[in-house]
């Protein structure tokens, strides 16, 4: 396993992050902790998780899931860095994960701030989170108080470093500027996770540009962009592949110029032997500011696939002909201004 620091901090972090998003849900809790252990062999340090994961009417399930499994032993808590999230309604009445049913039951007051990490530090068992990241943006909290309760927090020695998930990049930008002037006990935002993979690059134009200025490591969501960037095609044509029924993937490929460039990413990886997940995985590793991107296998092979990705050398022949069926649209204001 390769290792790299997160963002302008001292904390080494592995170059593939486990997601969680499926444990408790899609995958029990045995195979769940049977991935993990995996994934921690295989030199995996970087857990990835959100105080809103789990199912419906059980929200948290998946913090639960990870807790019991720190409870083994074995040194497991001390070798992982955990990062989780914050932002979601967490009354387990069966609302969306974005919909509150009681008021301060979610965003980022620092009422709500308070209330969550206490109750993820409950389920996950720990006494301290490494990397605690707002789910999305607040447009109603100030973040002079979001970083009052940030700062409660670090001097508890409740949470380590502050992160952000689908930030623009302006808001990347005041947060930190934020921050600076109110001279925090922090370094601000240290990370930015965000939707990005081969076929959704909007987050090149402003999102990872900021995360670099501010020395923001960047996590991209979604790397296979829900199987699309998985061989989808492949998979269609085999019957196989739940993925490319709904979704990201079921919308793009309903779309021709969509299923056309997908079918040229295809081709083009058949005539190198290389399998697409991998390829993808391997794409976003090659990309300027990130950190590592989150990997979400709800199976061992799935795994074993995406650690094959962090050895795949891509050669300049093989990136520019990504580039070619998939064309980034280039950073602000280039992108729209020249």
């Amino acid at each position: 396993m390769e290792y790299t620091q997160l963002g302008r901090t001292g904390l080494k972090v592995s170059r593939l992050v486990l997601g969680t998003m499926n444990f408790g849900g899609q995958t029990d809790e045995a195979t769940s902790h049977t991935l993990m252990d995996a994934a921690l062999d295989a030199g995996v340090n970087f857990f990835d998780t959100a105080n809103i994961y789990g199912v419906a009417e059980r929200k948290g399930l998946t913090e639960e899931v990870i807790g019991s499994w720190f409870a083994k032993g074995g040194d497991r808590r001390d070798k992982v860095v955990l990062a989780t999230k914050v932002y979601g309604d967490m009354t387990n009445d069966g609302s969306p994960w974005n919909v509150s049913s009681w008021p301060n039951h979610d965003r980022l007051s620092a009422v709500n701030i308070r209330r969550a990490v206490d109750a993820s530090l409950r389920r996950l068992g720990t006494d301290r989170i490494d990397v605690y990241q707002f789910h999305h943006v607040d447009r109603l909290t100030p973040f002079e108080e979001i970083w009052q309760a940030v700062d409660v927090l670090i001097q508890q020695g409740k949470i380590l470093y502050a992160g952000s998930s689908n930030f623009p990049g302006y808001k990347i930008a005041q947060a930190n500027e934020t921050a600076a002037r109110g001279g925090r006990l922090g370094l601000g935002l240290v990370s930015e996770q965000c939707l990005y993979n081969l076929a959704e690059r909007r987050a090149e134009m402003e999102v990872i540009p900021a995360a670099q200025e501010y020395g923001l490591g960047v996590i991209p969501w979604s790397p296979l962009h829900q199987g699309l960037l998985g061989g989808a095609l492949r998979k269609e044509a085999e019957g196989t592949g739940s993925r490319t029924k709904a979704g990201r993937s079921a919308a793009g490929l309903a779309d021709p110029a969509v299923r056309a460039r997908v079918q040229a990413y295809e081709d083009l990886l058949d005539k190198h032997e290389l399998e697409p997940g991998e390829v993808a995985l391997a794409w976003l590793l090659t990309r300027p500011g990130v950190t590592g991107p989150i990997v979400g296998p709800r199976t061992r092979e799935q795994l074993d696939s995406a650690l094959r990705a962090v050895e795949l050398d891509l050669s300049d022949e093989l990136l520019a002909a990504l580039d070619e069926i998939f064309p980034g649209p280039g950073p602000a204001p280039e992108a729209f201004a020249w």
